[in-house]
Parts: C-alpha cells; structure tokens; sequence
C-alpha cells in the first residue's frame, strides 16, 4: 500500500465483497463449498457468480457458502433461493454454467433445466 487513495479502494473493495455476503437481498445464492465440492470447483464456479454479480450491477443478490450437499457426484452444487419462490439446487456448475444461470434464472427467472438437481424444499 502506498498511499490514503489506495487504502480507500481497498476498503471499498472489501465492502463490496462482504455485501455480497450478507445484507438485505431479493436473491440469495449458495454454493457448497465442503471438500468435494472444491476438488469439483466450486471455488471458480463462486468466483464466476462473485463477477456476475458485481457486472450486472445488481444490490440485491448475495453469494454466500454452505457445506457439503452430500451428493457429491452432481459437484460443483449451488442454491438459489428467489425471494417469495421455491428454491432451485443446480448440479454440476462449472463457471460456463454459472454465467447462464445467472442470466436466464436469477435475472430473467427461467430455470434452466439441463443443470436442474431439484426444486423446492
């Protein structure tokens, strides 16, 4: 760090980043990160819905991490609970995956089905 103006933008970086996390939200994303879930990649999936989510723009979407799902063969998983709306698990998220569910389900509301593991409860 060398100087005020770089602390500043380190800080408001931060901020961004745990705002993704917590806060109020109309969308809600959870990806499991317990150990086969990482060895699948679920950390680039995440990272992937982290840049998604800071491009669009959007305030009201959060990523925030879970344990392992226990179905290890669908990794990487993630949630997606819709405020008001059943939540949807996707299965086999890789970050290509990520980037269309992130347009056509949490901005456009369509499920996409060929990643689709279940839906609700």
């Amino acid at each position: 760090m060398k100087n005020l103006e770089e602390l500043k933008k380190i800080k408001e970086r931060v901020k961004r980043d745990l705002d993704l996390r917590a806060g109020k939200h109309r969308v809600k994303i959870v990806v499991c990160l317990g150990t086969c879930g990482i060895a699948a990649g679920a950390r680039q999936t995440m990272n992937t819905l982290v840049d998604c989510i800071n491009s669009s723009g959007k305030s009201d979407i959060i990523v925030t991490t879970s344990g392992c799902a226990g179905f290890c063969e669908q990794e990487p998983m993630i949630r997606v609970q819709v405020e008001d709306k059943e939540p949807v698990v996707y299965g086999k998220v890789d970050p290509k995956a990520a980037e269309e569910i992130f347009e056509k389900h949490i901005l456009n509301g369509e499920i996409v089905g060929k990643y689709l593991f279940s839906k609700g409860n």
